[in-house]
């Protein structure tokens, strides 16, 4: 049996990206801001389903949002 602590990063649950919000994410938001940013690079804010349209709207009207997802479809280059 593996022992875990408090902490660990294999016992934590990734949280929603809002300001104060402790919610677990289900919503991965994946956005790019191409001043920045090279055209095939996601950036990715976490959401609960409480704040998923927020953030959402929040990156859409900068235009960064290029997609939002569950989590369950987050792939290894995302971040």
């Amino acid at each position: 049996m593996t022992e875990t602590h408090p902490g660990d990063p294999a016992d934590e649950t990734p949280l929603c990206s809002a300001k104060g919000c402790q919610a677990p994410a289900v919503w991965a938001l994946r956005w790019n801001n191409p001043k920045i940013h090279t055209p095939e690079r996601r950036k990715v804010w976490l959401s609960c389903d409480a704040h998923r349209d927020r953030l959402s709207q929040f990156l859409d009207r900068r235009d960064f949002l290029k997609d939002v997802v569950p989590m369950n479809e987050l792939t290894p280059t995302d971040g």
